[in-house]
């Protein structure tokens, strides 16, 4: 008797295992490591042993001069000794570097014996003695008081932020980085001219204490000034300012010469930007920015393969023109083709003026899987659209067709709507956030056109917030907090019962990005027949649990994750009954972003599915 086939949920659980698998397979260069240890161990000129406390031994047993000779087993007896000469005050040195200025040392070498083939041992017993303790830091400025307030503010932050404070143990390190804390800080913002004019470290190492003093020289305080662009051929050099939206006039602040540096680098219009504050023999109340830019060609075209659990294989064309002929609009224009959408669709938009503001029209083709029916559907739109650090606002005009196809389909309809969006992010990191909230809402209000007219209102809400928990601690590495993320999704349209709004305008829900443990799309209103089909009303909520995950000590750039999804949709209120998804997942934080591998199963669907993402939005 044959078998049957696998399910899906089978090859979901053992594309997950499999994902699990390969970490482990990350360990075999360690294992190998080990062994190529092992073998050199076996061809040294001799072996060192450190005894000391924790604090100092790793230390010792890394930065040791000894280390560099220990695998040359030509060395001669002779060098040996010298080697052994030198080691106290090099051990010494290290120590000091660590606030031991007064241990005792003792290094012996035990001779190999006789018959033996194994190398002669090199031991060094510690004692550190007391760690020397910071009993005073002073922390000055040169020049003048600061004649405003936010610079006093500025400077009380460096002394009350001193990162070596009395009572704190001195090292050297902690040393260095106290004094370049305080000096970045004024770099930063203000006074990228900042150095440190003088510092000294007094030590008096019979009574173990240490007396810090700096002194840091802020220098001139700069103000943006004009930008000025560099390399510019094909597009216009106004264009880039206005797209860059530099504060000219405002106080230096690197952070906000980086973000100017980041929206010109994401406009299109370039494939290499670089900003930097002209400080040489210029006005600090007006210091120009300069713009070192490498244009981006006018046309391109660029082609795509991918791979989505909601929509299988993904073919994809995209084109971009950086300046239309006779308007000067940037057009882009894409054709992408997967199991459930064929989509054509292009998009122009202008350069943005002063207040950041840009005008837009689009137009769309596509033909969809919306639950059990075929839409061809078409969308145009035009309106302004403006983009800020957080908030998101545009306005369009928009007219939609959509025509069903399939047992039962609703008829074709067409409906010109006016449409008001607005989002704003609030997160710490714009690519993998850990903290923060985004908020976001679009309000349509209109008409529908065909088969009859009526008036409708269709609105949308979204919500996203990052809730630190306990902070998951490493033997070696820096702490990471686990978070608790909640998001939550609603909408409605508002019409007489009668009205036939094209589908598009309808809501279904379900797949990577909202509910886990359904198909893409696959939850939504059902007719008497059993047929899906959009609803007039979204309900979507979700709880994730996300915690860093540490390895033999050390923190990864691994999360697990625990969740539970739900979500209804439905043509009445009281007709909406949540569909469960719960599951567990990993998060692998990369450098453009998340990428998220989910294992969900679907409480009422009785399915388990696997999700993949990569990236974060909002």
């Amino acid at each position: 008797m044959p078998h049957p086939p696998p399910t899906p949920a089978f090859w979901s659980a053992l594309l997950f295992l499999s994902l699990l698998f390969l970490q482990g397979c990350s360990l075999l260069p360690r294992q190998e490591a080990d062994a190529q240890a092992a073998a050199a161990a076996a061809q040294s000129a001799f072996t060192l042993a450190v005894h000391a406390p924790p604090a100092v031994r790793p230390t010792l047993e890394r930065h040791l001069d000894l280390q560099r000779f220990r695998l040359q087993p030509d060395l001669q007896p002779r060098e040996l000794t010298r080697l052994l000469g030198a080691a106290d005050g090099d051990a010494r040195e290290l120590l000091a570097t660590l606030g031991y200025f007064s241990p005792t040392l003792t290094v012996d070498l035990a001779p190999t014996p006789p018959g033996s083939t194994a190398p002669p041992t090199v031991t060094l017993t510690v004692e550190p003695g007391p760690q020397t303790q910071v009993v005073e830091a002073e922390v000055d400025f040169a020049g003048p008081p600061p004649g405003n307030a936010p610079a006093r503010r500025q400077h009380s932050r460096i002394r009350s932020g001193w990162l070596l404070p009395p009572g704190q143990p001195f090292t050297q390190t902690g040393w260095d980085n106290a004094k370049n804390q305080g000096l970045r800080q004024l770099q930063t913002r203000r006074h990228p001219t900042a150095r440190i004019a003088h510092s000294r470290a007094d030590i008096d190492a019979d009574q173990q204490q240490a007396r810090l003093a700096v002194t840091y020289d802020p220098g001139p305080l700069y103000h943006f000034g004009p930008l000025r662009v560099e390399g510019s051929q094909r597009y216009d050099p106004d264009g880039a300012r206005r797209l860059a939206r530099l504060p000219t006039g405002a106080e230096y602040d690197e952070a906000q010469l980086l973000d100017a540096q980041l929206r010109l680098a994401s406009s299109g219009y370039y494939d290499a930007v670089f900003l930097t504050l002209d400080t040489e023999g210029t006005d600090p109340l007006a210091a120009p920015v300069v713009a070192q830019v490498r244009e981006a060609p006018l046309q391109k075209l660029v082609s795509g393969v991918g791979l989505s659990t909601d929509s299988g294989a993904r073919l994809s064309l995209d084109h971009t023109h950086n300046r239309l002929p006779v308007i000067g609009w940037r057009a882009l224009s894409k054709l992408s083709l997967d199991r459930n959408t064929k989509r054509l669709g292009t998009d122009w938009m202008a350069l943005p003026n002063e207040g950041g503001w840009r005008w837009f029209s689009g137009a769309q083709l596509q033909r969809e899987t919306t639950g059990d029916y075929e839409v061809n559907s078409t969308r145009m739109r035009a309106g302004r659209s403006q983009f800020t650090d957080h908030i998101d606002r545009n306005y369009a005009l928009q007219i939609d067709t959509a025509r069903s196809q399939g047992m039962n389909a609703p008829p074709s309809s067409t409906a010109l709507s006016a449409q008001f969006g607005w989002t704003g992010r609030y997160f710490n990191n714009p690519t993998n956030p850990t903290r923060g909230h985004g908020v976001a809402w679009e309000l349509g209000v209109g008409t529908t056109l065909r088969p009859q007219r009526d008036p409708f209102v269709r609105l949308l809400a979204r919500w996203l917030h990052y809730q630190p928990l306990g902070r998951v601690e490493a033997a070696q590495g820096p702490a990471r907090q686990s978070r608790l993320a909640w998001r939550a999704e609603a909408g409605a349209v508002l019409a007489r019962s009668s009205a036939q709004l094209p589908v598009t305008q309808l809501f279904l829900t379900g797949g990577d990005t909202t509910v886990r443990g359904y198909g893409y799309r696959a939850i939504g209103a059902r007719t008497d027949n059993g047929q899906l089909f959009g609803g007039r009303y979204l309900a979507v909520g979700s709880a994730e649990w996300q915690r860093p995950i540490v390895w033999k000590g050390e923190m990864t750039d691994w999360e697990s994750t625990l969740f539970v999804d739900a979500g209804a949709v439905a043509d009445q209120p009281g007709d909406l009954h949540a569909r469960v998804g719960v599951g567990a997942g990993l998060r692998w934080r990369s450098p453009v972003g998340p990428v998220q591998a989910d294992l969900a199963w679907g409480v009422q669907a009785k399915e388990l599915r696997l999700h993949l993402r990569l990236g974060f939005s909002f």
